[in-house]
């Protein structure tokens, strides 16, 4: 069972889930806590070999690594939490496994909020991807993670985005890394197959102006997409929820509660 922290305030109130990316914990979402229970209940879930969930990890599952697999294991926690449907908020990586949920379990995923979101490789993302394939059994992963952790976050501004995670990676084992990192081959494949069946799902995609990686293909996405919506937070990189906290908590706690009112 993975691990996962749950704030429960109200049982009438809906339910948030919120999602990591790799090398993360649900110690990213630190910043949101304190506004998000004042509207809803929340559960924290560490994915598997991160965070709280390290130990899992180390069992004989290798071969079943999958974004699928993961999701199933994100649901398997959901019903022992006793969460039947909620909202889900995910960041980076964790936004692909999101996206992989509505497709499995679709009513089950009220709507989504998606930070940092993976939705395309473009050529410069390819690259760092395949450099990252070559030197992985030879470089120490955290060299790797760092070098990664710095593409996608380069700023000054980004600094503490880039501590946490780099922070939270290093609980991370050499073979628990590896294994996630092989992940990376499945993201092209998936992602057409999600691009090419959109979600209906209520969406907020909230993004940095300097997330020089992700930003671009979801701008032009957004354009042709029903039921979602983009923010882009001005000087501010790839993890919006840390950079742009007070932000990002109100832009995306008014599109949580717009939902319940639609509904």
């Amino acid at each position: 069972m993975l691990y996962y922290k749950k704030i429960e305030l109200d049982k009438d109130k809906p339910w948030v889930v919120f999602i990591h990316g790799a090398g993360g914990s649900s110690a990213v979402w630190f910043k949101q806590v304190k506004s998000y229970r004042e509207h809803f209940n929340l559960l924290l879930i560490d994915l598997r070999g991160h965070g709280k969930s390290a130990d899992i990890g180390k069992d004989s599952r290798e071969k079943n690594y999958s974004f699928q697999s993961i999701s199933e294991e994100v649901f398997t926690t959901l019903d022992h939490a006793g969460v039947e449907k909620a909202h889900f908020v995910g960041v980076s990586l964790g936004t692909i496994i999101v996206r992989q949920m509505s497709e499995m379990q679709q009513d089950r995923v009220i709507s989504m909020v998606l930070v940092g979101a993976v939705t395309y490789l473009n050529l410069k993302s390819r690259f760092w991807v395949t450099l990252g394939r070559v030197f992985k059994n030879v470089l120490p992963y955290m060299w790797l993670y760092r070098l990664f952790a710095f593409v996608i976050m380069p700023s000054k501004t980004h600094k503490e985005s880039r501590s946490i995670f780099v922070r939270e990676a290093q609980k991370l084992c050499q073979r628990e890394f590896l294994r996630w990192f092989k992940l990376t081959g499945q993201l092209t494949s998936l992602l057409e197959k999600l691009n090419s069946n959109p979600s209906i799902i209520p969406t907020l995609y909230v993004m940095g102006e300097q997330d020089y990686l992700m930003l671009e293909p979801i701008k032009k996405s957004v354009k042709s997409l029903k039921n979602t919506t983009l923010h882009i937070a001005k000087e501010c990189g790839h993890v919006v929820n840390i950079e742009r906290a007070d932000e990002f908590n109100e832009v995306s706690i008014l599109f949580l509660n717009n939902q319940l009112q639609v509904r």
